[in-house]
């Protein structure tokens, strides 16, 4: 009886712990986290970056890591809405979160017994890409609402969006849409028609396992569809594209 007493007694100091730790955490976030230089300063490297880094100092591999920062004016309108249908196409309407994204993911994790954690916004992904790091956990996922909130509550959506376009990892140590745009197509992020934006967006979900070549299934099917999402929004007019592409086609003869 002496030990269940004693085990019971240091597992109830753990958790009172953990509470308090996560008070300590959440009141740091809340008070003291500064977000605001955002507005005005373009960050010169996230804390994902130093995280793959690390892993591949760690695998023993010699990454280069290519990252171009452009104005959102300077990357093409098509890879801006493909990403917003891709990722997350409540972004102009919710405030950081979409809980209905949420309550899905909840509810597929519970059917297929994991916890991973998915519905996850733009100004989520961002809050993770810059501050925190992959790893699935409830401390970090609340780290993660409470610099979301911030981020919301301080800038404006469009700079979010600038921001997450210019960290987003996009293949190998390839960051942002311009040095995708430049290592996958060859030319700036502003020049990319709207199949190529789709398979860009098409591959945000898990860049390092897909392949924007053309010879992912995967990849082709989900860029199809966001090339037929922006069709039916009119934000690709096919004829117009065909038009502009044979064009541009006879210019380079």
């Amino acid at each position: 009886m002496g030990h269940r007493k004693r085990y019971s007694t240091i597992f109830k100091f753990l958790i009172i712990s953990i509470f308090f730790s996560i008070i300590a955490w959440s009141g740091y976030y809340l008070i003291l986290f500064d977000v605001s230089y955002l507005k005005t300063k373009n960050p010169e490297k996230t804390s994902f970056m130093e995280y793959r880094e690390k892993q591949w100092k760690r695998q023993g591999r010699k990454v280069n890591v290519e990252k171009r920062w452009v104005p959102i004016s300077a990357i093409s309108p098509y890879l801006v809405k493909a990403v917003i249908i891709a990722e997350d196409d409540k972004f102009w309407s919710h405030k950081g979160f979409d809980f209905e994204a949420i309550q899905k993911a909840i509810e597929k994790d519970i059917k297929e017994g994991r916890l991973k954690f998915g519905g996850s916004t733009i100004t989520q992904q961002l809050a993770k890409n810059l501050f925190l790091t992959p790893t699935k956990n409830p401390i970090r996922k609340i780290k993660e609402a409470i610099i979301t909130w911030k981020l919301e509550k301080t800038l404006s959506k469009k700079r979010i969006l600038e921001l997450y376009l210019n960290v987003a990892e996009w293949g190998v140590g390839i960051f942002g849409a311009e040095a995708a745009s430049i290592r996958h197509y060859g030319k700036a992020s502003l020049d990319l028609d709207p199949m190529e934006a789709a398979r860009l967006a098409a591959v945000l979900p898990n860049p390092i396992k897909y392949r924007i070549d053309g010879k992912s299934r995967y990849v082709e099917k989900r860029a199809q569809i966001i090339y037929e999402i922006m069709v039916k929004r009119g934000i690709v007019v096919p004829e117009y594209e065909d038009v502009i592409k044979d064009k541009s086609e006879t210019n380079d003869l």
